[in-house]
C-alpha cells in the first residue's frame, strides 16, 4: 500500500516545525485557506497560534524535540486543551525534496495524521519541575568541578603538592589549608597543623607538600578559583533546598509511621566490612572521600531531609537497597517518575531505556544486531549503577563479573543494567 493511501488515524492532527525565532505550523488540507502559517516565538504569537489551531478543529499537534525550544509551544498548547505530541527527530526523517521549514511542518502533520509518530515519554508536570532543578544542579556541579581543577592548576604552578597528598582538596583539610594560604600564611609547619585528625597522610608528608613558590599571579588565580567554588557551592545548597521543598510536597504512597522503613542492610554490610579490615590501606594517603553528586542530598541537618526516607514514601519500597542505586534514587525519580503504567511490561520499559539488544532482519537474515545508540538519561543511570558493582559482593556483582568473562566489559554493563 502506498504511503499516501494509509487511513487517517488522527484526522485532526497538525504539525509544527520549531525554530528559535519562528515556527511553521501546518493544519490538515481544507481546514483553512492558508494551511501553513508562520508564527513568531513571542508569547502573544504562541497564544494566537493556539487559537488558530482551535478554530481549525485541531486536537493534537506533533513537534520535534529540538533543544529546549519546544517547551514554550508545548506548554501553550497544553493550556489550550490541545494534545501535544513530542517526538524524536530520528522518528520522522525527511524525504528527498522536503528540505525547507515550509515543507517540513507539512511532512510532520502528514506522518502524525497517519499514525506513524509516537510521542516521547514525559512525566507529569510536578515531576518535570523537580527534573529541571536536578539537571540544573548537575550543571552547577560541573561548573564547580571546573574551578576545583583551576585550584589544582594554581597549586601545581606554585609546586604546592597538597592535592597529590590528599584525595579531596575540597575536604575539611584541603579547604582549611587553602584558606590559610590565601590569608597570608606561608609557614609549612603551621599549615600542616590544620590537618584533620582522621586523614591518613602524616603531618610531615603534608608539611613537605606545602613548600612551594608563592608567586603573586598564581596566588591571585587560586583566590579567584576558591571564590568561584564557594559561590557555586552556595548555589548548589540553595538548589538542594528548593528540590527538598518540591519532593516533600508529593503525596506519599506509604506512611513510615504505619509501615516503618526496613533496616539499612547495606550500612550494616559496610560497617562489618570495615571492622573485618581495620588495618587495610589502599594506595596513596587520602583525605575525606567526596560524596557522589546524588548522595550530597541524602541528608540535610538543617531541614531534616533524608532521601532514603523520602524515596521510600514516594515509591512505597526502599530502592536504596538495590546495589548501585543508593545515590541515584532521587535522580531516577525525576527522569522516570513513579507511574510505571506508562509501560505495559518490564520488557517495554527496558526497551525504552535502550538496555536490550536490537536487530535488523532482512530476507530472514540478521543484517545487524546490537544495542541501539540512544541517549537515555534514565538508562545511563542504570548503566552507572551496574558499572559500580565490579567489587560488590552481592549477587548482582557476581552477575556483572560473570557477564564480563562472557560478553566483555561493555556488554556486561548493559546486561547488568537490564
Amino acid at each position: 500500500m502506498c504511503l499516501d493511501d494509509r487511513p487517517l488515524l488522527e484526522p485532526n492532527a497538525a504539525g509544527i516545525d520549531i525554530g528559535a525565532r519562528e515556527i511553521f505550523v501546518a493544519v490538515p488540507p481544507g481546514r483553512d485557506p492558508i494551511p501553513v502559517r508562520v508564527f513568531s516565538t513571542f508569547t502573544e504569537d504562541l497564544q494566537k497560534m493556539a487559537r488558530w489551531l482551535l478554530a481549525c478543529g485541531v486536537t493534537t499537534v506533533a513537534m520535534e524535540s529540538t533543544g529546549v525550544y519546544w517547551i514554550p509551544p508545548y506548554e501553550v498548547l497544553d493550556q489550550h486543551g490541545i494534545k501535544p505530541c513530542l517526538v524524536d527527530a530520528r522518528g520522522m526523517k525527511n524525504v528527498p525534496g522536503r528540505r525547507t521549514d515550509w515543507h517540513e511542518c507539512q511532512w510532520i502533520q502528514f506522518l502524525h495524521s497517519v499514525g506513524l509518530l509516537r510521542a516521547a515519554f514525559r512525566p507529569e508536570d510536578s515531576v518535570c519541575a523537580v527534573r529541571s532543578l536536578m539537571r540544573h544542579r548537575s550543571d552547577l556541579v560541573l561548573l564547580a568541578n571546573q574551578h576545583i581543577q583551576h585550584m589544582h592548576k594554581a597549586l601545581t604552578q606554585m609546586n604546592v603538592q597538597l592535592h597529590h597528598v590528599i584525595s579531596d582538596i575540597t575536604g575539611s583539610t584541603g579547604l582549611a589549608i587553602v584558606d590559610a594560604i590565601l590569608d597570608g600564611q606561608r609557614d609549612p609547619a603551621v599549615l600542616a597543623k590544620l590537618r584533620d585528625p582522621h586523614i591518613k597522610a602524616s603531618p610531615e608528608t603534608i608539611r613537605q607538600s606545602l613548600v612551594g613558590n608563592w608567586r603573586s599571579e598564581h596566588l591571585f588565580t587560586l583566590q579567584q578559583a576558591r571564590q568561584s567554588l564557594q559561590h557555586y557551592q552556595q548555589q548548589i545548597a540553595a538548589c538542594d533546598r528548593q528540590i527538598e521543598k518540591l519532593v516533600v510536597a508529593f503525596e506519599p504512597r506509604v506512611d513510615p509511621d504505619l509501615k516503618p522503613l526496613p533496616p539499612d542492610r547495606k550500612r550494616k554490610q559496610r560497617r562489618k566490612k570495615k571492622n573485618l579490615n581495620p588495618s587495610k590501606k589502599t594506595g596513596r594517603p587520602r583525605g575525606r572521600r567526596p560524596a557522589p553528586p546524588g548522595e550530597q542530598i541524602l541528608a540535610s541537618s538543617q531541614t531534616g531531609f533524608d532521601v532514603r526516607t523520602e524515596s521510600y514514601k514516594l515509591f512505597g519500597v526502599d530502592l536504596t537497597q538495590i546495589p548501585g542505586l543508593m545515590a541515584m534514587v532521587l535522580t531516577l525519580f525525576t527522569e522516570v517518575g513513579r507511574d510505571m503504567s506508562r509501560w505495559k511490561t518490564a520488557g517495554n520499559f527496558v526497551s525504552w531505556l535502550a538496555l536490550c539488544p536490537d536487530n535488523d532482519i532482512t530476507g530472514g537474515r540478521v543484517q545487524w544486531r546490537g544495542a541501539r545508540k540512544v541517549h537515555n538519561r534514565a538508562g545511563d543511570l542504570f548503566r552507572m549503577a551496574a558499572y559500580s558493582l565490579h567489587h560488590d559482593p552481592s549477587p548482582m556483582g557476581d552477575y556483572l563479573r560473570r557477564m564480563k568473562a562472557k560478553l566483555g566489559p561493555a556488554g556486561a554493563t548493559t546486561a547488568t543494567a537490564h
